[in-house]
């Protein structure tokens, strides 16, 4: 599968659960066991990139509350 440009956290999240389901029965030759892992990794970068930036605007409007109040 390949990277959705649109993909949202939950659908990365799925997939990534996929992933690990196909890597755990081990019935993958290692050349796709291997594409799997990249697209597993590269899918954890992407769901950690956007929690990052959630925690940033909850951080932000935490502040603009405060300064509100």
């Amino acid at each position: 599968m390949e990277k959705k440009e649109n993909q949202t956290f939950e659908q990365a999240v799925m997939r990534i659960d996929e992933i690990v389901k196909l890597l755990e029965s081990g019935d993958a030759p290692l050349d796709k066991s291997l594409t799997y892992f990249e697209e597993g990794a590269n899918l954890i970068k992407t769901c950690t990139t956007m929690l990052d930036e959630a925690e940033q605007k909850i951080t932000k409007l935490q502040k603009e509350m405060e300064k509100n109040k």
